[in-house]
This record gives structure tokens, sequence and C-alpha cells, in this order.
């Protein structure tokens, strides 16, 4: 459900479509985005393959014809309902591509099945009638994420979030990826951020540079640990991660892995060639 205190935040011809799939990593639930124009409306995001949801936003559309689904990341609960909408509506699907498929874990939540008719890449202009959206390639959270620049707005997907920091998890997370991909969206003119979950981020340079900060303590706070001794990205985790339910450890593991495997990159942590998050790790 939208509140009408969210709404009013938004844009008159962007709809917020929210779905019923609240939990501790998703928040108050997926956020879809319905662009109208005046030769029909785009999808921003499909959300999860719920029949609740899809429901709902067939009949958010009430009629209008869908043009195309562009999809921020291949994760379950953003693309997984894209291929019963296209189906029921026609829409082509627009997205980076499918996950890589990499042996281990790590890999929850993928969308496996996700496959777009049309494949966009960092930089591209795609126009549905009067309804103009560029896509700017922003890994980080995944090898594949995209956020979608349309007027001063950016659908931000889970790159920048105002109610939590991402998930960086390997092997599709990239910690070096996600700090170039902030840095990148610095200076560019949007004067709000539509995300993936949570509400409107309505002050993106400062959203940003906290988040670039976060990052860089996080990073000193590990190091710390490491010079007390070798130890697990699970280790590690519980120790700097003092003010989260321990439901949500192993995501934060997750956080320290790709920490520390930019951290080995730079060549001032070591570990073992294909780290999870139960492997050691000591300075250098």
């Amino acid at each position: 459900m939208t509140s009408e205190s969210a709404v009013s935040k938004i844009p008159p011809d962007i709809l917020r479509l929210r779905a019923a799939n609240p939990s501790p990593l998703t928040g108050s639930g997926t956020n879809c985005y319905l662009l109208r124009g005046g030769d029909g409306a785009v999808l921003i995001d499909a959300g999860p393959d719920m029949d609740c949801h899809i429901a709902a936003t067939l009949a958010a559309l009430n009629g209008t014809p869908l043009r195309a689904i562009l999809i921020t990341h291949p994760h379950l609960d953003h693309s997984a309902a894209a291929l019963r909408l296209a189906a029921q509506t026609g829409a082509r699907i627009y997205s980076f591509g499918p996950p890589a498929r990499h042996a281990g874990a790590g890999q929850e939540g993928a969308d496996f099945a996700h496959s777009p008719d049309v494949v966009l890449h960092d930089g591209a202009q795609i126009s549905f009638g009067d309804i103009a959206i560029a896509a700017l390639h922003t890994p980080g959270h995944m090898r594949g994420h995209l956020c979608f620049g349309y007027r001063d707005v950016l659908f931000s997907g889970d790159h920048v979030m105002g109610w939590a920091t991402s998930l960086v998890g390997p092997p599709e997370g990239d910690m070096a990826a996600y700090r170039a991909s902030l840095r990148k969206l610095q200076g560019l003119p949007f004067a709000q951020y539509l995300p993936g979950h949570g509400e409107p981020v309505d002050d993106p340079a400062a959203r940003l540079d906290y988040l670039i900060q976060h990052r860089n303590e996080r990073e000193a706070q590990i190091l710390a640990a490491l010079a007390d001794g070798t130890a697990s990205a699970e280790t590690i985790a519980a120790k700097i991660y003092t003010d989260i339910p321990p439901a949500l450890l192993p995501a934060a593991a997750q956080n320290v892995l790709a920490h520390l495997i930019e951290l080995a990159a730079l060549g001032r942590v070591i570990g073992p060639f294909s780290p999870m998050r139960s492997s050691v790790f000591a300075l250098l």
C-alpha cells in the first residue's frame, strides 16, 4: 500500500506501487514505479511474483498500454513479476541482463529466470512516446545494477536508499564497484531519488556523502578488528555490527566480506583465493 503522504512527494506523473513483501531486508516492501505518458506507460521494476502485486499493477494501469518494463537489477523482489506482466500486457523487458551464475554460495535472491528482451548498457537513451529515460550502469549491489534517469528524478533501485544502506554481497556484490558507482552519481543533476525500498531521497547529495563516509568508516573498523588478529567476515561482523538484530548478521557478514575482498585486491589484507564469510583474513 502507498500512503498519501508518500505519494505527495512524488511527481504527479509517477505512481508508486509497493509490493506486500515486507521483511528485514526489504523494509516496508519493494517499490515499483509506473510512469504515465500520452502514448502509454512504463514500469520501473516489476516487483515480486505475487498474485496480489501483479493484480494491483494491472489495476493501476486501468487499460493504459504498458510499453516497457525496466528492471534495475535481477533480484527476485524486483524482477520476478516481469515475465507474467509482459505476457499479460505485451510489454518488452529491458535490463542489463541476467545474474551471473557463480560456484558456491552468496547468490540468495538472484532471479536466474530473468531474461530481458532488450539489453541496456551504461548511457543508453530510450524513449517511449513522451517518456525519455537514461540508463546508468551502477554496479555494486549487483554486477548488472542500473539506475534510470527521468527528467530530474533518478530511480535508484537498491544502489541508494534512504531507509538503509545497500547490501553488497559477493560474488554478485562488489564493494570497489559500489563505491565507484556512488562517486559516479555525485554531481549529476537529479533533484530526487526514488529507491527500490523506503521513501524518496530528497537530498541526494547528502545521502551520497553519507554512504561514502559510512563505507570508509566500516573499512576502518574492519582493519582495526584485524589488528587484533586474524578473523573471518562472520566474526568481524559480530564485533562491529552491534546495533542490528542477530537475524541480519549474515547479511552484515556479506558486506564485511565485500570489504575484505576489496582490501585484498589493494594488497592491504591477505585471505584465500575463493573467500567465504567463514574464511580467515589477516593484515599484510
